[in-house]
């Protein structure tokens, strides 16, 4: 049995983290799941969210967002258009981008063009603001 998961998080600018982990938690498009050593084999979609991982006691947090997930042998591979790790979000920036897709919002109705679009750059913002807000304390 295997005592660790081999996290491989890669986005298509970079390799956002490759770490040994106990346990992730992620968005799956039809629900978030939980991911431990030893797995069955695996490959799912993932939408904006937020991915959790644990490292002994110490659990960390990435925004993400959609990509595709694969568990195999031990090794999860997470392919996302984008990741950033808690630490590494501009909180003042993550809450001006959700200040700027509400305020869009609040002039679009449901059929216009750009309105899925600042939905998703809202969700995307909560996000963020959602996970830096764990390590601005």
């Amino acid at each position: 049995m295997a005592e660790k998961l081999k996290l491989e998080l890669v986005t298509p600018y970079k390799r956002v983290l490759s770490e040994e982990v106990d346990e992730v938690t992620a968005p799956g498009s039809i629900g978030e799941f939980g991911v431990l050593p030893d797995h069955t084999s695996l490959l799912t979609t993932l939408k904006v969210g937020v991915l959790t991982y644990k490292k002994g006691n110490e659990s960390f947090q990435v925004a993400v967002n959609w990509g595709y997930v694969e568990v195999e042998d031990n090794v999860m591979t997470v392919l996302v258009e984008t990741a950033e790790p808690a630490d590494q979000i501009d909180m003042e920036r993550a809450k001006a981008a959700l200040a700027r897709a509400e305020e869009a919002l609040k002039g679009l109705t449901s059929e216009d063009k750009q309105f899925k679009i600042m939905e998703a750059a809202l969700e995307r913002a909560l996000i963020r603001v959602q996970v830096a807000g764990k390590t601005h304390h």
